[in-house]
């Protein structure tokens, strides 16, 4: 008779504390984006923490088309669209000098929430590194951000193509 109190009392405490474990922040209160800000550079038209971007298309589809400040393949800055994700919109801004990419900014990511700003932290500065590398968009996906990572490439090869690279 005790073992069978003790197994029960087990058993209950056990899925008691199954079911209390919290094993997700989506929708916690921070809008923070400071640790993927601090890794990219700001332009003027990055959102602001709290910012909702406006979007009327549905996920993996552009919402605007690519512009370039610069003459065709040379050099100049190049935005790609801003492709809806699961999470939200992003764009890739790319500088482009002697027909090589120069820099890569990130002026729009996913940013509404706390894991959001966790996860673009560490996967943006991969994929501008390996942007940079590889010299295009064909690019491996970060793993753990697998949807950024799609919307990046899109965007990417989106300024790409309005560079002519």
């Amino acid at each position: 008779m005790r073992r069978i109190t003790l197994w029960i009392f087990s058993t209950v405490a056990a899925l008691v504390l199954l079911f209390s474990y919290r094993t997700s922040t989506m929708g916690a209160g921070g809008t923070t984006a400071t640790a993927a800000a601090a890794v990219l550079p700001a332009t003027p038209d990055s959102p602001t923490a709290g910012a909702t971007p406006q979007a009327t298309s549905g996920p993996g589809q552009n919402d605007a088309t690519p512009q370039a400040t610069g003459s065709a393949g040379s050099g100049g800055t190049y935005q790609g669209s801003i492709v809806q994700t699961r999470w939200g919109p992003i764009q890739v801004t790319v500088t482009v000098s002697g027909g090589k990419i120069t820099d890569i900014a990130v002026p729009t990511y996913p940013n509404g929430n706390h894991r959001d700003a966790e996860i673009n932290a560490y996967a943006l500065p991969a994929l501008r590194e390996a942007t940079l590398n590889a010299q295009s968009a064909d690019i491996d996906s970060i793993s753990g951000a697998t949807v950024t990572s799609d919307g990046y490439k899109q965007s990417l090869q989106s300024a790409l193509d309005a560079a002519h690279l």
